[in-house]
């Protein structure tokens, strides 16, 4: 099971200079990053929602949206932002350097937050291994983007 999970983590990834050249191109012809990301948004979105109506999910009530902590709502922020920087980078990175450096931002925050138990994960330290690791991507990084 935890071989499929990882095989999916993988996919995902492989999603981000997917998704990043196909919306520099709509940028293309959008002409605005910031339009491009609200297309992007509406139409994931418009997917969510079929998939949930498809699906039959239930949906919250008023009130257990309005319990919801005001900090958990920045998610969606988050990705607005991810997916806009992705916009801008990719022509002006490439593929490959954006993603390197992606990445090692990911996972840097994923070291500390795990390290801290933020934001709901488990703690797990920062072992040196894991900063090995974490150093390993950064010169990787580092190589895709100088060589």
């Amino acid at each position: 099971m935890k071989s499929l999970l990882l095989v999916l983590a993988f996919s995902a990834g492989c999603c981000i200079p997917i998704q990043a050249g196909i919306n520099a191109l709509l940028r293309r012809t959008l002409g605005d990053a910031m339009q491009t990301s609200l297309v992007s948004f509406a139409v994931g979105t418009l997917a969510l929602w079929l998939y949930s109506l498809l699906a039959r999910h239930t949906w919250p009530s008023l009130g257990e949206l309005a319990g919801v902590p005001l900090w958990q709502w920045t998610g969606g922020l988050l990705g607005a932002a991810f997916v806009t920087c992705t916009i801008v980078l990719s022509p002006k990175l490439g593929a490959a350097t954006m993603t390197a450096f992606l990445l090692l931002g990911q996972l840097a925050a994923s070291v500390a937050l795990d390290h801290f138990a933020l934001v709901g994960f488990p703690e797990h330290p920062a072992s040196f291994w894991r900063l090995v690791g974490v150093g390993l991507l950064f010169l990787g990084a580092w190589m895709v983007r100088t060589f």
